[in-house]
């Protein structure tokens, strides 16, 4: 019975960002029909073709894999999608509102669109990173629409968070280190079980439990992490003053069990779309039920001080910097991913401008986005052909983004193409290579 309905179950998914295209894809990858859906035409006309518009390694080869098949499909009907799905992933996005809160307007935009279509039991599960509670709304939205057509339909809200790393997207829905799922009752529980069959099979662990605990263990996951880069980030910059090495340092505390070595690398500080957003809203919700966050406050503070002292060590090495040309290096805000929400280099290029250098930039990914939230910078910036244009002239080097194919850089070309001497290596990529000291000042990150 079970395995009958697995079959033939179909799947909606709104929203094709990075979750729901990921999540959209990888159920077609499961076996189950899905429809995804978006609201923007570009972007639903495009993924048609097989167009993926994120770069995700691996990701357009499975989407290719499953259009063949004719297990996923794509439209900006939302209507169509809630009438012909079993289960609907809500996967839109929950940007920072100016106060730090989640704003989570478009997932209630959702849960109204699900109310006004549904035409039998669904359920409806929240993928969007959203504040505790918001599963309540979602419910009571829908509630209110079927009020409004006097229907008696029944649904399910489930919160089912996403714990994805962007450039690792698709094996972490693959094989995810768990699955949490929030539910008020078995038969929901038993419909998400089957959702996820393929991982139960392999004996993926599940963490069954209510929706606002599962709201929370997103943010708390997530907070805990940035907390932990933090925490390293300020060792580092002791260290540094001190005459310690913070590589050593982290290596010592990672061989503590109950540490681990994970998200214990000193650099620029956290970015992307997750950390930075989901530490504000947790603060925000934490103050709105009368509590006080005293160490994600603090990890949030560490994090923007860690940026401000990582351009004020360049400026200060380079007795000031105005006049004078910066490589740098890596825009996103990691490797394997063209986001460059929030990166460090986004705030970095700014304050050195603001000091008056002029930058020479180089991302394998990131650098189309960069371009248009860099716009009001635009004449300070060049942006180049690879990492050895970019240091062509420059009077400094700075490697932000540890992309492979800056590990392996011809440094001697570079130290012909530079006009300078600095190389600041914001990541201790070569902060073991011998030979680096030799042909330049030298700046990792930690080390004093």
């Amino acid at each position: 019975m079970g395995r009958m309905f697995y079959k033939y179950m179909k799947v909606g998914v709104i929203g094709t960002g990075y979750v729901g295209l990921v999540q959209g894809v990888v159920m077609a990858e499961f076996g189950i029909n899905t429809i995804c859906m978006d609201v923007s035409n570009e972007k639903i006309d495009d993924l048609k073709k097989g167009n993926v518009p994120i770069y995700e390694p691996g990701l357009k080869e499975l989407l290719e894999k499953n259009m063949n098949a004719k297990r996923i499909e794509f439209t900006t009907d939302i209507k169509y999608t809630i009438e012909n799905s079993e289960v609907i992933f809500i996967a839109v996005g929950t940007p920072s509102a100016l106060d730090g809160s989640a704003d989570v307007h478009y997932v209630l935009d959702v849960a109204k669109n699900v109310g006004k279509y549904m035409d039998n039991y669904k359920v409806i599960v929240d993928k969007s990173t959203v504040p505790v509670g918001t599963g309540k709304f979602v419910k009571s939205t829908i509630q209110q629409e079927l009020d409004k057509r006097k229907l008696n339909l029944k649904f399910d809200v489930v919160s089912n968070p996403e714990f994805l790393r962007e450039g690792k997207a698709i094996g972490d829905c693959l094989k995810p280190d768990r699955v949490v799922i929030g539910t008020e009752n078995k038969k929901a529980k038993d419909i998400m079980k089957k959702v996820y069959d393929v991982l139960f099979i392999n004996e993926t662990p599940f963490i069954f439990t209510n929706i606002e605990t599962a709201e929370m263990i997103k943010y708390a996951s997530n907070a805990f992490l940035a907390v932990k880069i933090s925490f390293i980030n300020e060792i580092a910059l002791l260290a540094e003053k001190v005459g310690a090495n913070t590589q050593d340092i982290s290596k010592a505390m990672g061989k503590d069990g109950r540490i681990s070595p994970k998200f214990l690398h000193c650099g620029p500080g956290y970015g992307g779309s997750c950390f930075p957003k989901d530490t504000k809203a947790w603060v925000d919700i934490a103050e709105k039920h009368k509590e006080d966050m005293f160490v994600i406050k603090a990890a949030i503070e560490a994090n923007e001080k860690q940026k401000r002292k990582i351009t004020d060590k360049i400026i200060d090495k380079m007795n000031g910097v105005k006049g004078k040309n910066i490589a740098i290096l890596g825009l996103s805000f990691k490797p394997d991913t063209d986001d460059v929400r929030n990166a460090p280099s986004i705030d970095i290029i700014r304050r050195l401008i603001r000091a008056g250098a002029f930058i020479q930039a180089y991302c394998p990914e990131g650098m189309k986005e960069a371009k248009w939230r860099l716009d009001d910078c635009k004449e300070s910036i060049t942006y180049c052909i690879d990492e050895y244009f970019a240091t062509i002239g420059a009077d400094a080097v700075v490697l932000i983004t540890e992309w492979h194919q800056f590990r392996g850089m011809d440094l001697n070309k570079i130290k012909e193409n530079m006009k300078g001497k600095y190389y600041f290596d914001l990541r201790n990529v070569y902060n073991k290579d011998k030979n680096i000291r030799n042909l330049f000042e030298y700046y990792g990150i930690g080390e004093g």
